[in-house]
């Protein structure tokens, strides 16, 4: 039988192959095309810096000199030796453990009454009374600099009685407090900042991974006498796993960085008595304030090496099989 209603066009190849089946072959040197530049930027501008880091770990390099001497791994050796460090380490440590398990739960619970506490209306749950309005004030804290974030609680963690905590507190009866200048709880103090900014990209966050659900669901638990108890641990928790996976992971690289607001807020950058340092401030201190470049790309390699592990771990250890709808 003939198709003559569909002829071959014109330059065609002999063999009766259509030109559709030469465009998809021809598709990879496009998407080639696309990708080069991107793959360059990142190669000379992420890549590159990191093989450079490594080199200078293993040389004795100040800044200066055009010729720096390779000592090897006596930097690395340093490091364990290294009182700083080990507690920028152990800062690391309480950062991981509290600033992503505090930001998810209180985003959590915001994205909730946002999103799924004021019961059924129409097609679906719905949110608290102007949830439109909450999450554009939730997520204010993110638009704004960590430079003015660290100068804003400046003034709220004075520890006079000019201070907005300590002033309150002055009104019932309780002494000043030295929120950044006591050793105890300096670090908490900071924690606090770094949380309080980054619950409002959070919320935005969970909010488009609760409205992603279908109501169906919610509506169909209901009816069977779920309460929002339910509603919150055996429903959206499992369906939103994803992307507190994601979240923990963004959150634990901020808790490896911190540099900006511990050396904002902190009392003499990482104080009072290294109370408050990180590795991050750590290295900027130790190339530029020291002029120990070697030493400091020492630290960085191993804050890479760290960061990297802990993605790595968290990914592998909070996988689960995906709920498909």
């Amino acid at each position: 039988m003939r198709h003559d209603k569909y002829p071959l066009k014109a330059g065609a190849p002999s063999g009766g192959r259509p030109l559709l089946a030469r465009v998809r072959n021809s598709k990879y040197p496009f998407i080639v095309g696309f990708l080069i530049a991107p793959v360059v930027l990142y190669v000379v501008f992420v890549i590159s810096p990191y093989i450079q880091a490594f080199q200078i770990a293993l040389t004795n390099w100040k800044g200066i000199s055009a010729t720096p001497q390779f000592i090897g791994l006596e930097n690395f050796t340093r490091l364990f030796e290294d009182e700083v460090f080990w507690a920028a380490v152990r800062h690391h440590g309480v950062l991981l453990l509290v600033v992503p398990l505090a930001t998810i739960a209180i985003a959590l619970f915001f994205s909730f009454l946002l999103n799924l506490s004021g019961g059924q209306k129409g097609a679906g749950m719905t949110g608290i009374w102007g949830s439109k309005f909450y999450r554009v004030v939730f997520f204010l804290p993110q638009v704004l600099a960590v430079a003015i974030v660290g100068v804003l609680f400046q003034a709220i963690y004075r520890p006079d009685e000019t201070g907005v905590i300590n002033s309150m507190l002055a009104k019932v009866g309780v002494e000043p407090i030295g929120w950044l200048i006591d050793p105890d709880l300096a670090l908490w103090s900071i924690m606090g900042v770094m949380i309080w900014q980054a619950v409002g990209f959070y919320v935005v966050l969970f909010s488009a991974g609760m409205s992603s659900i279908p109501k169906d669901v919610f509506e169909a638990a209901a009816l069977d006498g779920a309460g929002r108890f339910t509603l919150f641990f055996r429903i959206t928790l499992p369906l939103l796993w994803d992307t507190m996976q994601v979240a923990w992971v963004y959150l634990g690289i901020a808790a490896f960085d911190a540099f900006a607001l511990v050396q904002v807020l902190s009392v003499d950058r990482g104080g009072p008595d290294n109370a408050t340092t990180v590795l991050p401030l750590e290295i900027w201190r130790t190339a530029f304030n020291f002029s120990k470049f070697g030493y400091a790309s020492a630290m960085g390699v191993a804050l890479f090496f760290m960061t990297i592990t802990f993605a790595a771990l968290t990914l592998r250890v909070t996988r689960r099989e995906r709920i498909e709808f």
